[in-house]
């Protein structure tokens, strides 16, 4: 899902993506396309064909069942998810790229949404300790927003996010309260490792 966001290519255009938006959140994705952290979520896309390869030969996906889940029966997939027809499969069966994809549009008139290769751009690895498969920061004219998600890293959201409209919220709150002039916004829900699990 990652072909549907712009891509950033040079550490120039990050920088330019950053300082040119007056009015809306840049969001940037650090990572890479053929990660699993960015390619899934949860149970993953993996988990999810095999679900979908576990079922009878007559249940079939209405389009690619690792990427919709939609089924056309009443079946559980291995997990034991009830999957039924015409809804999608959990929202822990959406990739981290597919939720941002997902939410682009949804989003847009207060924030834009870009992807960074940590590897064709290491640039920022050691500004923003780029570690992590996948990582997602804001900025706000020019300025670094960092969040509270009760995880005790600040700076950046370093796992992949389940839900749309928990990106939605999170996305959201950072820009009111970057409006606001705030460097520090709390996040809507506590992901401390107590409510993660």
């Amino acid at each position: 899902m990652s072909y549907l966001l712009p891509h950033l290519h040079s550490g120039w255009a990050v920088d330019q993506a950053i300082l040119a938006e007056e009015e809306r959140l840049v969001v940037i994705r650090f990572g890479h396309d053929w990660d699993e952290t960015c390619m899934q979520n949860g149970l993953g896309v993996s988990f999810l064909w095999k679900c979908v390869m576990n079922l009878e030969s007559t249940d079939t996906c209405c389009r690619c069942p690792s990427v919709c889940g939609i089924l056309q029966s009443e079946k559980f997939c291995l997990s034991g998810i009830p999957v039924v027809r015409g809804y999608h499969a959990p929202a822990g069966h959406m990739t981290m790229d597919e939720v941002l994809a997902s939410v682009a549009e949804t989003i847009k008139n207060f924030a834009v949404i870009y992807l960074v290769d940590i590897t064709e751009i290491p640039d920022f690895n050691t500004m923003y300790e780029l570690y992590d498969p996948s990582t997602v920061m804001f900025f706000f004219r020019n300025k670094h927003i960092m969040i509270d998600l009760g995880t005790g890293n600040n700076n950046k959201i370093n796992w992949a996010l389940k839900d749309k409209q928990e990106f939605i919220d999170i996305v959201e709150t950072v820009y009111r309260g970057a409006r606001k002039g705030r460097g520090l916004v709390i996040a809507p829900k506590d992901y401390s490792t107590k409510y993660r699990y």
